[in-house]
């Protein structure tokens, strides 16, 4: 009788047992969540919410504000992230670093609509480690308003060292931008590694810090919109955002050149939830998502179905897709060597400490 007993108690544990499995199994997407680390002003909340409607799966999403920033925050370990979407140099340092998961394609079906341009460049030739979200290029934002129309005539950089506009100029509050805008006025290369170059772009950065009302980055949006600055040096997407805010805005690609950037989106190798996480990379590339987040972000992107489906007046802009002559005028940035950096994070603190 007591074995019977026990064995009857057996059956009903492992019954117990089966169903909360296949409870556990049935709620497998409610209770995994991925951490989405992205730029600031750079997606549309809906989508995240379509993304959690559709999969169950939670999206813990958190900004930064520069490539630097994010990287910094990653090798501390003071956080864990999942998606990340930095910028093609960035991306070639975490993968020589073995901070970027080779990506599961089977996962990511959608990639097949990423136009063959933009696969295989020089940050991840093998295209094991990214999936590009969004490209562009830096601009020259300005006020019609308060700046003469003789001064934007050519098209030039020199505009952010007219003395003429002294405390009304915002520069980037990051030192990659912000030197490449020097070589450029000097005529050199944005990845030079000559240490001459380098001194040579910190002078010209030292000379123009007098007119510089501040260093900033996802500020920006306040102080243009607000006219509380006249002009600043920033990314094409978010001017354009700038320009729907402010109609007095207007904004232009340095005739002597610009950054053309390409952000990407990337799994960490920490990552827990890598499948989860491939899974949000895939939805981001689905057409109507791709396109509704071009809608609301304004940056040019590589997927060929949504660009198609774009309405013109995006997809015609010459800010948001420049013509080839002035892409042909651009450099992308490329991972500099360990000396080249050290010598821009020296240079970039004297800046910015000295009076």
């Amino acid at each position: 009788m007591k074995k019977k007993i026990i064995s009857l108690l057996i059956a009903v544990f492992m019954l117990l047992g089966l169903c909360a499995c296949s409870d556990n199994q049935g709620n497998q997407n409610s209770n995994r969540s991925i951490n989405v680390y992205n730029w600031g002003e750079y997606i549309d909340q809906s989508v995240l919410d379509d993304f959690e409607a559709q999969t169950g799966i939670n999206v813990n999403y958190t900004t930064y504000a520069s490539n630097e920033e994010m990287y910094s925050k990653i090798v501390s370990g003071a956080a864990s992230y999942d998606v990340i979407i930095p910028s093609e140099y960035m991306i070639s340092k975490m993968i020589s670093e073995d901070l970027l998961a080779e990506l599961d394609f089977s996962n990511i079906p959608n990639y097949k609509y990423i136009g063959d341009e933009y696969r295989g460049l020089s940050y991840d030739p093998d295209e094991k480690y990214s999936v590009p979200y969004t490209w562009g290029t830096v601009v020259i934002v300005y006020n019609t308003k308060f700046v003469d129309a003789e001064d934007v005539a050519d098209e030039s950089i020199d505009l952010l060292w007219n003395e003429k506009y002294a405390g009304n100029i915002l520069m980037f509050d990051n030192p990659r931008d912000t030197f490449a805008l020097a070589h450029i006025k000097l005529g050199n290369s944005m990845n030079t590694t000559n240490p001459d170059d380098w001194i040579a772009a910190a002078e010209e950065l030292k000379k123009q810090k007098p007119l510089v009302q501040a260093y900033v980055m996802d500020q920006i949006f306040d102080k243009m919109i607000n006219e509380e600055a006249y002009i600043a040096a920033y990314y094409a997407g978010d001017a354009m955002t700038m320009m729907e805010e402010n109609e007095d805005l207007a904004a232009y690609v340095p005739r002597e050149g610009a950054n053309m950037f390409f952000d990407s989106m990337c799994v960490l190798k920490s990552s827990q939830n890598k499948e989860a996480a491939e899974k949000f990379i895939n939805f981001m590339c689905e057409t109507e998502i791709a396109v509704r987040n071009a809608e609301a972000v304004w940056y040019a992107i590589p997927h060929t179905a949504a660009y198609e489906a774009l309405d013109p007046e995006q997809s015609e802009d010459p800010l948001v897709y420049p013509p080839q002559e002035v892409l042909d005028k651009c450099e992308v940035f490329i991972n500099l060597n360990q000396e080249t950096l050290i010598l821009q994070s020296e240079l970039w603190i004297n800046l910015k400490t000295q009076y």
